[in-house]
């Protein structure tokens, strides 16, 4: 999808000898201003598709709740995008035009990204994940402790001091990338 004067111009790629079929039921649908094979190659067509999406759609209320489609896959029975929304209320407003209207919709992830550079792990390396993970797993963070800062540090084979600066950057990242961010932005 590619924004161009306030339109969303999807490329629209084609595979498996599709091309007829896809361009006959393309150019008769009633949205569609446009339709321009852009490139061609072994077998597999790009297309720019100019259209405007009617009123009540999927695609419609995506762009009306100001999401973006980022990538969108399919065939005739099934298809798979990859949606961003600029905030959770927007997001929880589409789930309920989906639900509303009884269309199945199957959820494989959800991002919240933090910081732009954070990552999908808020920042946190490797190792300071699987330290975190294991401790609050272990009862580290229990009252009374289930674990002690020894054993976690027994568990990953480096010493007391290592084990605990890596709790300590790890938390701090944490809380850096989720609960800090929007602090920051204001």
């Amino acid at each position: 999808m590619v924004p161009l004067g306030g339109k969303a111009i999807p490329f629209v790629r084609i595979h498996n000898g599709a091309r007829d079929e896809f361009e006959r039921a393309t150019r008769a649908h009633p949205s569609v201003e446009k339709l321009e094979l852009v490139n061609s190659h072994d077998g597999e067509m790009l297309y720019a598709l100019d259209w405007e999406p009617s009123e009540g759609t999927l695609l419609q209320a995506i762009l009306d709740l100001g999401g973006a489609m980022l990538s969108a896959t399919g065939t005739a029975e099934v298809w798979s995008f990859e949606l961003r929304f600029p905030t959770h209320e927007a997001l929880s407003a589409f789930q309920e035009y989906y639900i509303e209207r009884d269309i199945q919709v199957s959820i494989k992830h959800i991002y919240n990204p933090t910081r732009p550079d954070a990552g999908p792990w808020y920042g946190l390396t490797p190792q300071q994940r699987e330290t975190l993970t294991y401790a609050v797993e272990s009862g580290y963070y229990s009252l009374p402790r289930d674990v002690s800062t020894q054993e976690l540090a027994d568990a990953f084979d480096i010493s007391d001091q290592a084990v605990t600066e890596r709790l300590r950057r790890g938390i701090s990242a944490l809380v850096s990338n989720t609960l800090l961010v929007e602090a920051e932005a204001a």
